[in-house]
């Protein structure tokens, strides 16, 4: 009886012993080792180097250079409009760099590859004529403003208006002093702009009908803003500005008594006006596309530039084609 009961316990116990074992070692199967706990980055994170959505985001969509050169006129809204841009965080990664140089160096540059956008107060078609004609059909023209240009002179000279004949006299040399136009007793200083402006070629086809000289004693200047400078501090200096550049350090005349102001421009009143020009050579690269869309934008056109003195196309109440012949819209 005892023997039997002796090996009933035996039997209770080995089975108890069992099931421990078994259940100690399930537990050690699931338990991980350290090194199976920590998961690898590509299995469980994404890798260290890898851009999250917020740095995606960041990121600037565009890139690249812009380099647009020529009109001296057309500089100030570039420039204005070319800060805004690269401080816009989509823009943050395009580069824009304006330079002057006159409208015939803006339209070489541009259409020998040397430079993105040339800035011109002229049409293609006006700088590239007979042989280089060609040259012209390559550009793809982008017109982003007009500029209207007045005479200006020292204020010390006493007028305040000038007439066509009076304007091609002075610029063709006949009439030397501005007694003769009934100014003051004093020498007609001319400070003209070298062939290659924009701004000349304008004033020569709108206000004088005809080509100005490069007389012996003038001033010949590229910039505008020299311009502006030698005329305001040359007693009896006559030169021509775009609007934007206009100040009270100097005295822009009336044309025909028409004063020059975007309202006459716009009507058609004032006829010593040209579009502004920025032409790229063929279609634009992504870049520079989205730099003209941006100068097109309400942002610059409704702002920037009535600001600094030109007139948006979108204002004008005339159009002129590349001959000059003006028609109402």
């Amino acid at each position: 009886m005892k023997k039997s009961f002796v090996l009933l316990l035996t039997f209770v116990l080995a089975l108890t012993l069992a099931a421990c074992g078994s259940n100690n070692s399930s537990n050690g199967n699931n338990a991980a080792s350290p090194s199976e706990s920590s998961a690898s980055p590509s299995a469980s994170a994404p890798a260290s180097d890898s851009p999250s959505p917020s740095d995606s985001a960041s990121e600037p969509a565009l890139s690249g250079n812009v380099l647009a050169v020529g009109s001296t006129a057309l500089q100030l809204l570039v420039e204005q409009a070319a800060q805004k841009f690269m401080a816009d965080p989509k823009y943050s990664g395009v580069t824009v760099t304006v330079q002057g140089g006159g409208s015939g160096t803006g339209l070489s540059q541009v259409a020998d590859g040397q430079a993105q956008i040339g800035n011109s107060d002229i049409f293609a078609e006006e700088k590239f004529v007979d042989a280089d004609a060609s040259k012209a059909k390559d550009l793809v023209d982008h017109q982003v403003a007009v500029v209207a240009m007045a005479a200006v002179t020292n204020k010390d000279v006493g007028i305040d208006s000038l007439t066509k004949d009076q304007l091609v006299s002075i610029f063709t040399g006949k009439v030397t002093n501005w007694k003769d136009v009934g100014g003051k007793d004093e020498k007609i200083v001319l400070v003209n702009r070298p062939s290659s402006s924009g701004t000349r070629a304008t004033f020569d086809k709108y206000a004088l009908g005809t080509k100005s000289q490069d007389i012996a004693g003038s001033i010949q200047e590229d910039a505008s803003g020299t311009v502006k400078k030698l005329v305001s501090e040359t007693p009896g200096a006559i030169g021509y500005l775009a609007l934007s550049y206009l100040d009270d350090s100097i005295t822009a005349l009336k044309y025909e008594g028409v004063e020059a102001t975007p309202d006459n421009v716009a009507s058609g009143k004032y006829p010593v006006w040209a579009y502004e020009h920025m032409y790229t050579k063929g279609e634009p690269d992504a870049a520079t596309k989205a730099f003209l869309d941006y100068v097109m934008s309400d942002e610059i056109q409704n702002n920037d530039v009535t600001e600094l003195g030109y007139i948006p196309i979108s204002k004008m109440q005339v159009v002129r084609d590349v001959d000059g012949n003006v028609t109402n819209k």
